[in-house]
């Protein structure tokens, strides 16, 4: 879907700017170049998508369907699993997020997914199983899912949605406000893509600055912060570099896929397999820029309270791994 991004990336990087792809620079700039339009241009589809879906299935009546049909917790492990076939690393996962948010999905569902969907994907799943076999990789999926099933729950219960930011809040009072008019108008769904349009990218411009920033952070560790710093410190196998492991890991960004080598590479070193995951989940599922995105669109008390809870359970899950692997 986004290899002419890439292909535009390579092209200004290494050909109108010429610097060689295997330097630090030209690396770092070339995944800043392709990451900020691939994200830009998702938060776009997404918002524009989201806001058609209002439409014909506004806010109230999809609150009062989820809060009228019982299902039992079914609902956290759906939007899991969703989150685990999108092919999203956690910066493009926080426009879903916002989409969700703005779409009337229940805080602790939409959490669901925004931790499973960078942790799993179809394409580290076909790597995982190349490269460490089958018994690692269901681990390494079915905890993925369930992680993310059991913390949107739990974040679910505490009840946290008055720690949305005042953004948020206005977008959902206006939609909320805007919904009777929906309903009402006369106008066809092409009169209406306009109007649609114009409100996608509002929210685009809004959230633009939360984009470049926490992408560039991202883009300086990407490119600069080399891998054998990381396998000095988790080799030992001692209990405290698991969670050193998934410490050390959060100023990291990545995609699942672009980690799993990374990880081979660890595990080859002697850093434990169940410390190795425990690394990569806490690249993909919490990282620095992903919390700048999410400033735009949550208090620092919810960050803080989310990544605590997906950082309890990727160390639990890092032990475990341990035990099993």
């Amino acid at each position: 879907m986004f290899e002419w991004t890439q292909a535009f990336a390579d092209w200004l990087i290494f050909q109108v700017f010429e610097l060689a792809p295997e330097s630090n620079l030209g690396h770092a700039l070339n995944f800043f170049v392709y990451d900020t339009i691939k994200i830009l241009v998702l938060l776009f589809l997404i918002i524009f998508l989201m806001g058609i879906i209002n439409i014909y299935f506004p806010i109230e009546r999809l609150k009062n369907y989820l809060h009228r049909k019982k299902l039992y917790g079914l609902e956290y492990l759906l939007a899991s699993t969703f989150g685990a076939i999108t092919p999203f690393c956690s910066c493009s996962s926080v426009p879903l997020f916002i989409g969700f948010v703005q779409g009337g999905i229940p805080l602790g569902v939409t959490f669901s997914f925004l931790i499973t969907s960078p942790l799993v994907n179809e394409i580290a799943i076909a790597l995982f199983l190349g490269m460490f076999g089958w018994k690692a990789t269901l681990i390494y999926a079915g905890s993925g899912i369930l992680l993310g099933t059991f913390g949107g729950w739990l974040l679910g219960k505490l009840k946290l949605e008055h720690l949305l930011t005042d953004w948020v809040q206005k977008i959902l009072a206006n939609a909320e406000a805007k919904e009777s008019d929906f309903e009402e108008s006369k106008q066809t769904f092409l009169q209406r893509i306009p109007e649609i349009s114009r409100n996608a990218w509002d929210l685009v411009k809004g959230i633009l600055l939360y984009v470049i920033i926490g992408i560039g952070i991202g883009t300086a560790m990407h490119g600069y912060v080399p891998e054998n710093f990381f396998a000095e410190y988790l080799g030992s196998g001692a209990w405290w570099t698991v969670p050193l492991a998934v410490i050390l890991a959060v100023p990291m960004y990545a995609n699942a896929a672009g980690i799993v080598p990374v990880i081979q590479v660890f595990v080859a070193k002697g850093v434990p397999l169940g410390t190795a995951i425990a690394f990569m989940m806490a690249t993909v599922g919490l990282s620095i820029p992903e919390g700048t995105l999410l400033k735009k669109v949550m208090i620092w008390k919810l960050i803080a309270i989310f990544f605590g809870v997906v950082t309890m359970f990727i160390i639990f899950s890092g032990f475990l791994f341990n035990i099993l692997l």
